[in-house]
């Protein structure tokens, strides 16, 4: 499957610099992986402009015979700008281990290594893999933060962090030696450095202007906007399911315990488990004494949000049947419940599925994000088919139905 070409961002010991990554993609039977560059030099640029102004003129470069390469040249700045989720800081490697193996922690950690691992295999350096592979912790990050629980799991960290404390300069100096700056077009550079400055500018505007109505606009209103907990439906295909969450801090917190969600078959079940429900995650939340007078007055009425209606059956059937078939309203809703659920859990199984170097990963960034530079992922889907099931069966088995 072709896949994209990235931009992304590297913080080196030389400071932030962005160059392109091709993904693993297979072709004539063979998966490949790559990055702007040519021979033994990695290509890299002080910014989006310089990466832009370089593109738009270079003939020869290892990208060439990448099947999306065609659509690249003719990219915006803000498109060659890397996202939040492809800026990685290889030089913060040191500070990041200092910290506790929390699920931000080590999904970031997961994130870095991994693109060090892609460096390391494209450019042949040896001396990476050796560092990497001396600490067994390193290939268990895409796992999540359960094998660092525990005396075990934290020996397993402990032996990241010395690793990271004798060695990572080595790994940094390994990448350092092949990073290379060529030369671009000055006309280029003068017009995407033009282009940069209005990108920047109008995205400082539209962030002001959000600042602006978040400001001015009006407090929720009604019972479940004042304590900021939401009744949500489920539909899947074991039944129909309420339960509530809310948002701490941008965390998702469920009605649950130890990860497990508890659900219930009608507004009134619910309602009525609410009086005595003091077991659970929500419990800790401020306003949660207001449902429970509520409920046990007998005059809270659970009513669900349209936007919090999330309805699994059927997506895996259209997930067979490429992009085009998949209603993109309900691939959203269904991932956010399955990442909130996964974030509350401390389980990073759904992040690292919706990755997008994984199958399943690329065709949901393709249908919530699109973009017509992209590549269309292509047949036939049942790897992603049975990944997507994978992943709806394990949130399945988290409802506690009561």
């Amino acid at each position: 499957m072709a896949q994209d070409i990235v931009p992304i961002e590297l913080g080196l010991t030389q400071g932030d610099v962005v160059t392109l990554w091709a993904p693993r993609w297979r072709e004539e039977g063979e998966e490949w992986e790559a990055f702007l560059g040519h021979e033994e030099d990695l290509y890299a640029f002080p910014d989006a402009a310089h990466l832009a102004a370089f593109v738009r003129k270079a003939e020869e470069h290892d990208l060439t015979d990448h099947p999306a390469w065609h659509v690249v040249p003719a990219l915006s700045v803000g498109e060659l700008s890397p996202d939040d989720n492809h800026q990685f800081d290889l030089v913060g490697v040191p500070e990041l281990v200092a910290e506790e193996p929390d699920t931000w922690v080590i999904g970031e950690l997961a994130d870095v290594i991994s693109i060090v691992r892609s460096l390391a295999d494209v450019c042949e350096l040896e001396k990476v893999h050796e560092i990497l592979d001396s600490a067994e912790g390193f290939a268990l990050l895409p796992q999540g933060t359960l094998p660092f629980t525990g005396r075990e799991g934290q020996a397993l960290w402990t032996e990241i962090s010395q690793v990271v404390a004798e060695k990572w300069d080595e790994v940094l100096d390994a990448i350092d030696e092949v990073v290379a700056t060529p030369e671009v077009d000055e006309t280029a550079l003068k017009a995407a450095q033009d282009e940069l400055a209005e990108y920047e500018e109008a995205n400082a505007a539209a962030a002001a202007t959000e600042d602006e109505d978040d400001e001015d606009g009006e407090e929720p209103v009604g019972f479940w906007g004042e304590v900021g907990i939401d009744p949500i439906k489920i539909i899947s295909g074991a039944g129909e399911y309420y339960t509530l969450r809310c948002y701490l801090d941008d965390h998702p917190v469920f009605l649950g315990r130890k990860g497990r969600i508890d659900v219930f078959g009608s507004p009134r079940a619910l309602a009525r488990f609410i009086v005595e429900a003091d077991d659970n995650d929500l419990a800790e939340v401020s306003t949660w004494g207001e449902l429970v007078t509520k409920a046990t007055g007998g005059d809270l009425d659970v009513e669900v949000d349209p936007d919090n209606v999330y309805v699994l059956t059927g997506l895996d059937e259209d997930i067979a049947d490429g992009p085009d078939a998949i209603d993109p309203t309900q691939l959203d809703l269904v991932v956010e419940l399955l990442e909130d659920a996964g974030e509350w859990a401390n389980d990073d199984t759904v992040k690292v599925a919706l990755n997008q170097s994984e199958r399943l990963g690329w065709l949901v960034s393709y249908v919530l994000k699109p973009d017509p530079t992209r590549l269309a992922p292509s047949a036939p889907f049942d790897d992603e088919q049975v990944a997507w099931r994978t992943l709806v069966a394990a949130f399945e088995d988290r409802l506690k139905v009561h």
